[in-house]
């Protein structure tokens, strides 16, 4: 018995253990960029931004002026009681008391710093990464020697509305026509039913990339190319098959007895999805709509083929490729843009968690 006890105590503890290690690989990352998007561009190049955190650093106390010391930089020197070559003053000799002699500079220019370990923080934070990143408004830097740099801005507020307006009827759409088939197949029977859901099942299997050629010559002859109705249309097609198929799982499942009682008492297969099948769904339709949102906002491929290069349709993950290639070494704009393309499909996961793993699960367990 308490083997037994201790077996499951062991396997409870290793999957505890196994989640954690998951969860802060994740959320790692994550809190990375979020506090990297509010450090200048300095801090960023010169530290990490876990700097942020109290640690401890060298910092200077005492300058002093080689030439009063009287040492020659091409022989073996000693400052303040420590002996060394210039490289190894260069890289920083400790003393005997904690502190360290580091050579700044060159050897005709330069100076001698000691410094002591100190616990510190690196707390400069600001808004004009964001300020830069989202108000498309040229921005002024000013560089540690004095020298002002201006620099253009990228305006992610029209692309973050252009993706807002693709994913949310990219999403609504195919889940209410799957819920409306799910319910179809699940509880209407009509000829030709299990070979059509056969069909929607084999359709799974299809990658999208084959259908990218025979879409846009349709969509050409239909004049649809570089629409939000095309792109809304194309998301439809590629996502309705897995919504339908998940859906089905749940909706068949539904209790026969509430369904009968509603047709005894004179519903149409209309009231019933209405007012029964969809609140009843709501896991379900949960659990697709973060599926489908999350894909189609991080979509690239189908936006950059269905809406082209046109900047008036550009969208979020179009403008952080844009980003990234013109700006690919300033790190306090990439993590502050991809911050703002983070923080919706952020919300829309924590606010339909609860229903998350009903959803996943649904159908799974019969009787």
């Amino acid at each position: 018995m308490k083997s037994a006890r201790r077996a499951r105590q062991l396997s409870r503890l290793l999957v505890n253990a196994t989640l954690l290690v998951f969860v802060v690989l994740w959320t790692v990352p994550t809190m990375g960029i979020f506090i990297s998007s509010f450090r200048n561009r300095d801090d960023i190049a010169t530290s990490g931004w876990w700097n942020v955190f109290p640690h401890r650093e060298w910092q200077p106390v005492r300058e002093i002026d080689p030439k009063t010391l009287g040492v020659d930089p091409n022989q073996t020197m000693e400052i303040e009681g420590v002996t060394g070559t210039f490289e190894e003053f260069r890289a920083g000799i400790e003393t005997p008391d904690g502190g360290r002699v580091t050579w700044i500079g060159n050897k005709r220019l330069g100076r001698v710093e000691v410094q002591e370990r100190v616990w510190t923080t690196s707390w400069d934070f600001s808004l004009d990464n964001y300020d830069q990143v989202l108000g498309g408004q040229d921005f002024t830097f000013t560089h540690a020697d004095g020298t002002v740099e201006v620099v253009p801005g990228d305006n992610m507020v029209g692309a973050f509305l252009n993706s807002l307006a693709v994913a949310v009827p990219s999403t609504v759409i195919p889940i209410l026509i799957a819920a409306f088939a799910a319910y179809a197949f699940g509880w209407m029977r009509f000829p030709g039913r299990r070979a059509m859901f056969l069909m929607v099942v084999a359709l799974l299997v299809v990658p999208l990339q084959i259908a990218l050629v025979p879409i846009l010559r349709d969509y050409k002859v239909l004049n649809l190319n570089g629409t939000f109705l095309g792109i809304w249309l194309a998301h439809t097609g590629f996502g309705l098959a897995l919504a339908t198929y998940l859906l089905y799982n749940y909706i068949s499942g539904l209790p026969r007895e509430i369904l009968e009682s509603a047709f005894i008492d004179g519903a149409s297969h209309f009231t019933a999805f209405t007012r029964l099948v969809l609140p009843l769904s709501v896991p379900a339709l949960a659990a697709f709509a973060i599926f489908q949102f999350l894909w189609v906002w991080n979509d690239y491929l189908v936006a950059l083929i269905f809406l082209g290069g046109n900047p008036e349709f550009e969208l979020v993950t179009q403008r952080m490729a844009a980003i990234v290639g013109a700006r690919g070494q300033d790190w306090h704009l990439l993590t502050a843009g991809a911050f703002v393309s983070m923080v919706l499909p952020l919300i829309v996961f924590f606010s339909l968690q609860r229903y998350f793993m009903r959803g996943l699960l649904a159908g799974s367990v019969k009787g």
